[in-house]
């Protein structure tokens, strides 16, 4: 690549990373694309390796033509020497250093204990989210996963989790999964949403600016009847039962205040329960720079530059909008970050296009957040024994005893009590929980690292060397 090219380092390789890098490249910048998965793509894009010889890996999407688009662009940009792609790179901190440049410090492959380093004249974070995850009495038994988690066994692994599902949560994500695990030859018992489909009816206007969406929806549904998959709106789990492994689930309805309907209870037998409570941002990498947090995700300009000089953002990263606001987001990142460092100007009818794309995803995604949304009263149905943080197996009776007789009143003090989010994952699964148990707000945790790092790659991390 050409050295003395402005360089942008781009973290995250899917819809939002793509759409950044190829709009970058385009317009004079060098572009590394960093990203901690073998292949580009992302969550939404992931396929199964060439090895399994899938016929026809398109029946597992949607939006195909899309990915076939960006992924035979980003190889032609990488062929040309215009954009470095290191995938298996799983990057831990950006450091701001002298001379107004940025190092990125990643882990080099599944290991991940040897290291990497670039550094950059800007940096885009790209970084998507995560799922959302609230216990539920019998949430760890083997059998019970994660939609996304389901999803991703069928696209990158083509496995099932099992032969007899139900799917349960809230958010769009569920119809996507409930359809390909029928499709796949799993027997969906019932697709369980604890948000009431009659309330779309309300926004109009925002149905109206995406009717794609719309007939996406439709699409999906028409799949469930086909499949013979029944729809429990306004319901809930309420627990998952088994010895060994999961053997039923039971489910109830839901009233308008969002608590379980007394006598609304019954029990579905079943060898997988995939289950899912919406998504929320990756926000470790930007929290670690300093940029400031709007709520729970990155907050950024019309141009999805963050507050950091020289760091933008897009995607789930600042905000869970689907594929669609993740590619408008980052084609105009990408050109903002072009623009900047090459002195000049994006054209402004290209521009222009994809702030309204940007627009409409947003509004439209903002009717859903209010659509789909857990029970209001969720808390009620995880008993004391129900483990939350499953890492230092803390349990929501511990937690309850943390706020009632110790007087704690925020999560961190939850933490330092109880050691929920303490493990592995730093509380990035239990802390919506803890959170909710507790009676308060979910608010950022600024934290040093973005994964664990073995201590021999921070004693090494003082000089960083382009890789």
């Amino acid at each position: 690549m050409e050295t003395e090219r402005p360089h942008l380092a781009v973290i995250g390789a899917g819809p939002a990373g793509l759409a950044a890098a190829l709009a970058a490249a385009a317009h004079g910048v060098r572009v590394t694309l960093i990203d901690s998965a073998a292949a580009a793509g992302g969550q939404f894009y992931r396929r199964p390796p060439a090895g399994l010889g899938a016929r026809r890996p398109e029946a597992l999407h949607h939006r195909w033509r899309t990915w076939r688009r960006l992924g035979d662009a980003l190889a032609a940009r990488v062929e040309a020497g215009t954009i470095r792609h290191l995938a298996d790179h799983h990057v831990w901190c950006v450091e701001p250093v002298e001379r107004a440049e940025l190092v990125v410090h990643a882990l080099l492959g599944p290991l991940q204990e040897e290291p990497a380093t670039v550094r950059a004249d800007a940096v885009l974070l790209a970084t998507g989210g995560y799922e959302k995850v609230l216990p539920f009495p019998g949430w760890t038994l083997p059998g019970v996963v994660t939609a996304g988690g389901a999803q991703a066994m069928l696209k990158g692994g083509l496995v099932v989790p099992g032969q007899r599902a139900v799917v349960a949560g809230t958010g769009p994500l569920l119809l996507p999964v409930a359809t390909g695990l029928a499709a796949a030859g799993v027997e969906v018992a019932a697709l369980v949403e604890s948000a009431d489909p009659k309330s779309f009816l309300r926004r109009p206007v925002a149905l109206a600016a995406q009717p794609a969406k719309v007939a996406e929806g439709v699409r999906y549904g028409a799949r469930l009847l086909r499949h013979h998959v029944t729809l429990l709106p306004r319901h809930t789990v309420v627990a998952a039962h088994g010895e060994q492994r999961l053997d039923a689930v039971t489910v109830a309805a839901l009233d308008t205040h969002g608590r379980v309907g007394p006598g609304t209870e019954r029990r579905i037998a079943c060898d997988t329960l995939a289950v899912g409570h919406g998504m929320l941002a990756h926000i470790d990498l930007a929290e670690s720079l300093g940029c400031r947090i709007d709520g729970l995700s990155v907050a950024v300009d019309e141009e999805q530059r963050t507050d950091v000089p020289g760091v933008w953002a897009a995607g789930e990263t600042t905000g869970i909008g689907g594929a669609a606001l993740s590619l408008a987001e980052g084609h105009i990142a990408g050109r903002s970050a072009a623009a900047r460092l090459t002195g000049t100007r994006p054209d402004p009818h290209t521009w222009a296009r994809a702030a309204r794309s940007r627009r409409r995803a947003r509004e439209f995604f903002a009717a859903l957040d209010t659509v789909y949304a857990p029970p209001a009263h969720w808390t009620e149905q995880v008993t004391d024994e129900t483990v939350v943080c499953r890492c230092e197996e803390v349990t929501a009776g511990a937690v309850r005893n943390a706020v009632d007789e110790l007087g704690a009143g925020d999560v961190r003090t939850v933490k330092l009590l109880t050691r929920a989010g303490m493990g592995w994952c730093q509380g990035r699964m239990c802390e919506p929980a803890v959170a909710g148990l507790a009676g308060c707000e979910q608010t950022p945790a600024r934290r040093l690292l973005a994964r664990p790092v073995p201590l021999g790659v921070l004693a090494r991390a003082g000089d960083p060397e382009d890789d």
